[in-house]
């Protein structure tokens, strides 16, 4: 358990009452982790979902590498040569992992650490059963990982047409 003062710091946490940051902070645990460090990898079930307080994490996707001959062969076996691409940088007060609390719990992207980071990880499950027992805090969460998830998603649009672009 973290203190729920921690939580109120950061502006995903807006709007929500002491009792339910207190229920957030009930599953949450501070953890460090080193430079380089996958958190997870896209199509991995995810079982946590991270409020990170200092550092910074890539999120990334695994594509194909370029100049690289692909042969269908390859990619029906599993051997087409990839590599990872930056898609965004996460900063401190933002939500990473957020799949671990839409089904089906899967991660849409991979995640590791740019740099050393310090992070609150959330108890995907034990929050469900919160939120099913609570299901006005439940779509209120809800509501604020669809405003992380939209802001992704513009982001990600900018950045791909920055890259058609230049």
């Amino acid at each position: 358990m973290i203190s729920p003062e921690i939580l109120r710091r950061y502006p995903f946490f807006v709007g929500l009452s002491a009792n339910q940051l207190t229920l957030l902070a009930q599953h949450a645990a501070e953890k460090e982790i080193g430079p380089g460090v996958y958190l997870f990898h896209e199509g991995q079930p995810l079982t946590e979902m991270y409020l990170l307080l200092a550092g910074q994490v890539d999120v990334v996707l695994e594509l194909p590498a370029q100049n690289v001959p692909h042969r269908v062969a390859d990619q029906l076996l599993g051997e087409m040569k990839t590599e990872d691409v930056v898609i965004s940088t996460v900063g401190p007060g933002e939500i990473v992992a957020w799949s671990a609390l839409l089904p089906p719990y899967t991660a849409t992207a991979s995640a590791r650490t740019a740099t050393a980071v310090n992070l609150v990880a959330f108890d995907g499950p034990a929050l469900m059963q919160q939120f099913a027992a609570d299901p006005a805090f439940g779509f209120v969460m809800t509501q604020k990982v669809a405003g992380v998830m939209r802001e992704r998603l513009q982001a990600l649009r900018i950045e791909s047409l920055a890259a058609l672009v230049g």
